[in-house]
């Protein structure tokens, strides 16, 4: 039989001590963060199911995303046909207000025209602006880049499968919600005042813009919507639709009484782009 020294017999105990530690730190991370990994397996689902945009389908498809019986969306799908014909899907990943935002704004201005030169305007200068708020150059000057480069890209006409392409691009497409993110937050900071009676919890307009504006994925409601809006003087309309009582949908245009140059479809927790 084999002799075993206390040398070795340390070692070997050491390792199973290890071993122990190991396993159940592992088991108290996975117990203690099992909604955050559930969350992070779901969104990797999605991402591969679904693109960060589709193509444009016919509106009627919403049909079948709901029973035939459930006569409460099928009479606001029914009342959406009558103003609408297609529809474009976003991945629902948190960020699809900022990507439907994004890509209906510039689909629409593939024309060219005054509207386009205008935006290009404010948008080589909102950098800036942005650094007279505080934010860093370093930090936000490669989101600028991209967001500038697809602005160009629109400035030469391309077909709108081109635009719908780098949107697709998750480098491309996460910049420019990235870059929208920071432009709601710096018009939020800008006219603190004024939504300082907007935002709930006792929370300063700064702290709610560091953690339900600037973050990926953080779901955007009126507030954001708002803001964004007046930051880029881009009236934005969206379609409310949920279980509410009535037989169409709840329209909304940001700012009140403009004119809509973007048509959103909202769900709850998710939008996507109306035509």
């Amino acid at each position: 039989m084999c002799k075993i020294s206390n040398q070795q017999l340390y070692v070997q105990l050491f390792f199973i001590f290890m071993r122990i530690l190991v396993v159940e730190s592992l088991q108290l991370f996975i117990d203690t963060n099992i909604k955050l990994i559930q969350i992070l397996f779901i969104k990797l689902q999605i991402a591969g199911q679904s693109p960060l945009l589709s193509a444009r389908f016919d509106l009627s498809v919403l049909y079948q995303e709901y029973a035939v019986d459930d006569q409460v969306y099928q009479d606001k799908i029914k009342d959406l046909n009558k103003r609408y014909t297609h529809i474009r899907r976003t991945r629902p990943d948190g960020n699809c207000f900022y990507r439907a935002f994004g890509f209906s704004y510039l689909e629409s201005l593939l024309e060219g025209g005054p509207e386009l030169e205008r935006f290009k305007e404010v948008s080589l200068h909102s950098k800036e602006d942005l650094i007279k708020q505080g934010f860093t150059e370093f930090t936000i000057e490669d989101f600028h880049n991209t967001f500038m480069d697809l602005i160009t890209l629109v400035d030469k006409r391309p077909p709108v499968t081109e635009l719908l392409s780098a949107f697709n691009e998750q480098t491309v497409s996460d910049y420019v919600v990235v870059y929208l993110r920071l432009l709601t937050s710096g018009h939020l900071q800008r006219d603190s005042l004024f939504y300082q009676h907007f935002i709930e919890g006792g929370r300063s307009v700064k702290e709610f813009c560091q953690q339900e504006v600037e973050p990926m994925c953080k779901e955007s409601d009126h507030i954001h919507i708002i803001a964004l809006s007046q930051a880029l003087n881009v009236s934005i309309q969206v379609e409310y639709m949920d279980r509410g009582e009535g037989d169409s949908t709840v329209t909304h245009v940001f700012p009140e009484g403009s004119s809509p140059q973007v048509f959103l479809l909202y769900r709850p927790g998710h939008y996507d782009i109306l035509y």
